[in-house]
């Protein structure tokens, strides 16, 4: 039995496993260049174990616009919904190939709202 997200350590674990796929991948890999340098790597790691340590655990440690890179981003670089599906994917099963239980769970859940609004913003952009 695998354990639950249970603190940053964890969340820590769970982001660099799901980089890894990001960056190995051939659909979603150009989206990730830039972190080709360990140093960009790891401070980006950094930022997204603030994030979700916000979202999972209330932290209040991420005080930074979430969404104004990927905007940024999708102008330079159009994300799709086959972009926003092979994301989810790879971020659920890199939840579930690690742990298991509520906070898990909510995660995964997370991932999917935070999925949604970010499509739907970046479609209003195309308008």
């Amino acid at each position: 039995m695998k354990k639950d997200i249970e603190n940053r350590a964890d969340i820590y674990l769970l982001v660099k496993h799901f980089y890894t796929k990001l960056m190995n991948d051939d659909l979603m890999r150009h989206f990730f260049l830039e972190f080709s340098k360990p140093d960009l790597l790891e401070e980006h790691l950094q930022t997204l174990v603030d994030f979700w340590d916000n979202v999972l655990f209330y932290s209040g440690g991420y005080r930074k616009n979430a969404m104004l890179p990927h905007l940024t981003l999708h102008q330079k670089n159009p994300i799709s919904k086959k972009h926003f599906n092979a994301w989810l994917s790879m971020f659920n099963s890199s939840v579930d190939e690690l742990f298991e239980g509520e906070v898990s769970h909510q995660a995964k859940s997370r991932a999917q709202s935070i999925a949604i609004v970010m499509e739907i913003k970046i479609s209003e952009l195309n308008k």
